[in-house]
């Protein structure tokens, strides 16, 4: 571009950033990553043993709600992504007696999991994490070398951090960057000649 000010350009970039993270400047995250719920495909999200009241689209937002588990404490989570991405880390914030505490993700599941089967099948990464880990504005670091090209991520919640039979999810967040970047040439000229303007 010519007669561009890139600072000017970055700077309504981020202002007109859409997704939920509206009124809540995203002050997490990480250089050359963003938060990657835009890239979330509603289509591909599930839930197993959520509450009714409070389900998983709850915690995909930041506009209020949390996800409660229903029968125990334990929660399966399914993400879809719209695009592969390459996870850095996790934002999970809860409340400490009911945070998760023992968290298992999985990548590229092609099948459903059930409790046991996640229970006993070796994760992409385990993390057991502190009443540190689940407060709001902390970045949880994920290995990022095995999660280069992400489809879809699996996330099995098997105890909390206080012990009890519900397990709650105020925010569930993801950063990362997509692994394939837009390329302007596969898109097809609609009208006009080359050098044309408009």
């Amino acid at each position: 571009m010519r007669g561009a000010d890139p600072n000017a350009l970055e700077e309504k970039i981020k202002q007109w950033k859409g997704g939920d993270s509206e009124g809540q400047e995203d002050d997490v995250t990480v250089k050359g990553h963003l938060d990657i719920g835009s890239f979330i495909s509603s289509k591909g999200c599930e839930c197993l043993n959520e509450s009714d009241e409070h389900t998983l689209e709850h915690a995909l937002s930041t506009k209020g709600g949390y996800l409660e588990s229903d029968c125990d404490e334990q929660l399966i989570i399914n993400l879809e992504f719209s695009q592969n991405m390459k996870l850095h880390s996790l934002k999970l914030y809860a409340p400490e007696d009911k945070g998760p505490k023992t968290v298992k993700i999985f990548q590229n599941l092609t099948k459903s999991l059930d409790f046991d089967t996640a229970e006993n099948m070796i994760a992409t990464q385990e993390l057991e994490l502190t009443p540190a880990d689940v407060k709001e504005g902390t970045l949880i670091p994920l290995r990022y070398v095995k999660f280069q090209n992400v489809g879809s991520v699996t996330i099995f919640i098997k105890d909390n951090l206080g012990g009890g039979d519900v397990t709650q999810i105020d925010y569930l967040g993801l950063v990362g960057t997509p692994v394939a970047k837009t390329n302007m040439t596969d898109f097809k000229r609609v009208a006009g000649k080359k050098g044309e303007s408009h």
